[in-house]
């Protein structure tokens, strides 16, 4: 593959180039309200994959506001979109994730459980964020490419989904990165950090198999059922047992979606649903293979039928080295947010009420947020376990994600606790920290075309030199866009009373009437005897 960026405009003078980046950090300082606003606003949404419709309907229509065409449904997801201005070249493509976790429902500043709607879905993650990161600096560009004239095409995007692994994939295979000359992604973490190559992150493909078989009496006549139930089981029973044998970098692991309907019925219908997650494609596709004849085992076994979904895949992540390295240099100028004490109160808290550990992976002492930036790092020398699908993004055009300090280190993941601080001063100064790292490399990557070339060199002759991106999906293959539409159903009605209403109220916090930070009481010390 061959660089698709035509030559860019001429590259502006060091002076003219250091005046438009500090104007551009000026600009997103100016732009903190605004900033706070949207990220409040996602968070007060919390809605699942593929039913992130007040979501996209909220950040689509700032986007429009300010110019930006809008297309809506893209790859057959009704939440998924693009957002385009400028004219030419280089195209950027700009996105990060929006939907939530089920059963993360939390009140934003409390450093213990208390969910604003028992049992509801929330931002368990932090994806209320990315877009709003986005947006921030992308406006802030805009208005410089407007007064200077700069060459450009800006492609904003959401990852609908990204939690069940469902769309990127199928954004690829649609062809909407197929123009684009590099992509800047954004997520959130606990420090201002960027890396380059395999990162360590496992792909997947995301797999529900359903069994038929019989259903009768249990008590009077169980002899003439044929329990979908039993395939279900026994399929689980052989895939953990083929644990034993599988290299370790695996990870593979299943929900029971329908387990039947009450216990005096043989279930005639039972489904499970697995991730099966491995280093490499070969690896991950015989994972699959694997799979398939442990279910048509379970069939054999029980006299049941089985047929199978594919829900979602991802491709292992590999980013690239040259815009990496471009915004690293930009991380370092901007650095991490001053910490208030009430910021690392509220960290310290949640980290003891999760038990979390005393160091990082890298052995580095936790404590409270960060307070020194991470450095650049390179490919990874251990499989980290997770998977993320703009992996199949960075095998279609030179892509890096940027990670930005808004959330708590050392928290479990995908699960309340990281909802602790994702509508609080930490996540809104962590993404104006973002916006500005992402806004100077932005405009770096529009007025230094070498960097573009160098990113195209890399992508070629190092990163796809000997690995070429095959989908995981098939042609036929479509997004499962009816997910979590019963889960949204139940909960909206009640979760809608608790929107944020930024006309009303300042902050989410206040709105919910909630004093920053709120921690457990000190339990009383016992009296001397």
């Amino acid at each position: 593959m061959t660089p698709r960026v035509a030559p860019a405009q001429t590259p502006l003078p060091p002076a003219k180039l250091e005046a438009l980046k500090r104007e551009l950090i000026g600009e997103i300082d100016q732009q903190q309200k605004a900033t706070q606003q949207m990220v409040d606003m996602v968070f007060s949404f919390g809605e699942l994959g593929f039913q992130e419709t007040e979501t996209s309907r909220y950040l689509t229509g700032i986007l429009k506001k300010n110019g930006f065409v809008i297309q809506t449904g893209i790859a057959g997801v009704p939440t998924a979109w693009t957002a385009t201005w400028g004219s030419g070249k280089p195209v950027i493509a700009i996105g990060s994730d929006i939907d939530c976790i089920p059963k993360a429902s939390q009140k934003p500043g409390v450093a213990y459980h208390d969910p604003i709607v028992e049992g509801a879905p929330g931002h368990g993650e932090g994806h209320n964020s990315g877009v709003p990161l986005n947006i921030t600096a992308v406006l802030a560009l805009k208005k410089i490419m407007e007064r200077e004239k700069l060459p450009g095409t800006l492609m904003l995007w959401p990852g609908a989904a990204e939690e069940l692994v469902a769309t990127k994939a199928y954004f690829v295979r649609d062809g909407y990165f197929k123009n684009v000359d590099a992509c800047i992604f954004t997520h959130v973490s606990d420090n201002l950090k960027v890396s380059w190559g395999d990162n360590g992150y496992t792909g997947l493909m995301s797999v529900k198999f359903t069994f038929e078989g019989q259903a009768a009496h249990a008590g009077a006549a169980p002899w003439r059922g044929r329990s979908a139930l039993d395939a279900v089981e026994l399929m689980d029973v052989g895939w953990n047992f083929h644990r034993e044998h599988m290299d370790v970098s695996q990870r593979s692991h299943s929900v029971i979606t329908d387990g039947g309907d009450q216990p005096n019925v043989v279930p005639s219908k039972a489904a499970v649903w697995y991730y099966f997650r491995e280093r490499t494609y070969p690896k991950i596709r015989e994972m699959y293979a694997d799979a398939l004849k442990m279910a048509e085992g379970a069939t054999l076994m029980t006299k049941t039928t089985v047929t199978h979904e594919v829900l979602g895949s991802a491709w292992p992540i590999h980013l690239n080295k040259a815009i990496a390295q471009a915004m690293y240099q930009n991380i370092r100028r901007v650095g991490l947010p001053q910490w208030s004490a009430a910021d690392q109160v509220l960290a310290r808290a949640a980290q003891a009420e999760t038990n979390a550990p005393k160091t990082d992976r890298l052995n580095r002492p936790l404590d409270g947020l960060a307070t020194r930036l991470d450095t650049l790092v390179g490919p990874a020398t251990s499989t980290y376990g997770g998977s993320d699908d703009i992996g199949d993004i960075s095998w279609s055009v030179p892509t890096v994600v940027l990670h930005y300090p808004a959330n708590i280190p050392g928290l479990p993941g995908h699960h309340w606790a990281n909802a602790i601080a994702m509508a609080t001063p930490i996540a809104h100064k962590g993404v104006t920290a973002g916006a500005k790292a992402e806004a100077l490399t932005l405009l770096d990557l529009l007025v230094k075309p070498e960097i573009i070339k160098e990113a195209w060199a890399y992508f070629n002759d190092v990163q796809t030199k000997n690995t070429k991106y095959t989908p995981l999906i098939s042609d036929t293959d479509k997004p499962a866009i009816t997910l979590n539409q019963g889960i949204m159903a139940q909960y909206r009605p009640q979760m809608t009373k608790f929107y944020y209403n930024p006309a009303k109220y300042k902050t989410y916090l206040e709105q919910l009437g909630i004093a920053y930070p709120t921690v457990r009481p000190a339990a009383p010390k016992a009296s001397a005897q």
